[in-house]
């Protein structure tokens, strides 16, 4: 277990009894996270001044303030104005700037809503919002309207509507377990969720998207990695945006769910002032891949309620992305993305490859900017497609293939063949047999 002394200190701080078992349980965590502006200065022995502890308590009434002690633990309180941890987790008045373009819902998650809890907009996945509750409020949340709202507490009426809604859809194949944060629940609620869902012959993968491996790490535990481990296949997408973020505990909790066989990817948000540069970028993502985490998606900031301060220009992500391809390896460039408000979706935005192109060439540059053409073919005859797929000339088959049959005498050498003899077809023996004569 690890326990800094910064820890110990902040710990003492909260509860004089803390010990390290105490501080690595994440239960304790949740009780003692930080609500109010005073517990904040006291418990990081830091004085914001008056005129910003006034701002930070203007802006506490309408977002309000929740931080695990362990996060907390990571400001740096030397530089905490331009600490990426700190931005993250305290509240700025610049909340309180709206502009013409902010939106409570601004993917219309609301409208997509066929039942409560659900969110259908692609056509074969949903979004399941199973919790309202996360381990702290981040300030660049894109469900402001939501997270820590009694008035949005998923019952289990909620639940089991949602789970009859997926079950009476056939072409859902893919359900995304969000919120809130879905491992903030009891371990034996999600185990029933998860139950639940792998008993739909139609779903084929599940996923959970969380950030307790960032804020709060120690909820990884051997219990809840046993339950999630039932539930192949299963994947989970975290939300680092910083390689401040990737601590020893941390790294701990990813390789707890790595080794369970659980592929990992992760989400980050493009943050002004956080993370909007190519150099910190490129570090995260490699700090991901080492800890066996795929950079999934990079976000340009939503056009959510109290979120402009954070949004960079969409140029600034395209200019990351310049400084990934070709830097790096491929796997560690993430998809940078628009989700487009109105509820259109996941647009990817990416730097021009392409240059040009005629009938018979198309013009590509490199990272490095070398111009080279890629020589089409001379002869092209695209198939004409009809849609009577029983009569595809491409042999459409969608099932998979069938392993090794052995056939005749191989069948009966074969050990794990149930084969006991070979019969000609039309043998009038057996003939007689299935009619039901000769019996002697």
């Amino acid at each position: 277990m690890i326990y800094t002394e910064n820890q110990q200190e902040i710990g003492e701080r909260i509860d004089a009894d803390v010990s390290k078992t105490i501080w690595n349980d994440w239960r304790w965590q949740v009780k003692h996270r930080i609500r109010s502006l005073q517990q904040l200065e006291d418990f990081l022995n830091l004085d914001l001044g008056e005129e910003k502890r006034k701002q930070i308590q203007q802006t506490i009434k309408k977002f309000p303030l929740s931080i695990t002690p362990y996060y907390l633990s990571l400001i740096n309180t030397e530089n905490f104005e331009n600490d990426p941890v700190f931005m993250q987790s305290v509240p700025s008045i610049q909340e309180l700037e709206m502009s013409n373009e902010d939106m409570a819902d601004p993917l219309h998650e609301d409208q997509d809503s066929p039942v409560p809890g659900i969110t259908h907009r692609y056509p074969d996945r949903v979004l399941f919002l199973v919790s309202n509750v996360c381990a702290m409020y981040c300030r660049h949340c894109t469900r402001k309207r939501k997270v820590g709202d009694v008035d949005n507490i998923p019952s289990k009426k909620v639940i089991k509507q949602g789970l009859e809604y997926i079950r009476n859809t056939p072409v859902i194949r893919d359900v995304l377990l969000s919120g809130g944060d879905p491992f903030l629940l009891p371990d034996e609620y999600l185990d029933y969720i998860l139950t639940e869902l792998g008993k739909i012959e139609h779903v084929e993968v599940v996923r959970i998207g969380t950030r307790t491996p960032v804020v709060l790490p120690y909820r990884i535990t051997d219990d809840l990695v046993n339950i999630l481990k039932k539930h192949h296949p299963l994947w989970i997408n975290t939300h680092f945006n910083h390689p401040r973020e990737l601590t020893e505990c941390a790294r701990r909790a990813l390789a707890k769910l790595a080794d369970a066989g659980i592929p990992l990817g992760n989400q980050s948000v493009l943050l002004s002032g956080v993370n909007d540069c190519s150099r910190i970028m490129r570090t995260l993502f490699h700090k991901l891949v080492a800890n066996r985490v795929r950079p999934y998606y990079l976000y340009q900031c939503d056009l959510s309620e109290g979120l402009s301060h954070f949004r960079t220009p969409v140029g600034k992500g395209i200019e990351i992305i310049e400084n990934l391809i070709g830097h790096t390896s491929g796997f560690s460039v993430p998809t940078y993305v628009i989700d487009a408000p109105g509820g259109g979706g996941k647009i990817p935005i990416m730097p021009h490859y392409l240059i040009s192109w005629s009938t018979n060439k198309v013009i590509l540059r490199n990272y490095e900017g070398v111009i080279t053409t890629y020589k089409e073919p001379d002869s092209y005859e695209p198939v004409f497609c009809d849609r009577k797929c029983n009569d595809c000339t491409l042999q459409l088959s969608l099932d998979e293939a069938t392993e090794y049959q052995p056939v005749g005498i191989d069948r009966l050498l074969a050990d794990y063949s149930d084969t006991l003899s070979l019969v000609p077809q039309d043998n009038e023996r057996m003939e007689k047999r299935e009619n039901g004569e000769g019996q002697d």
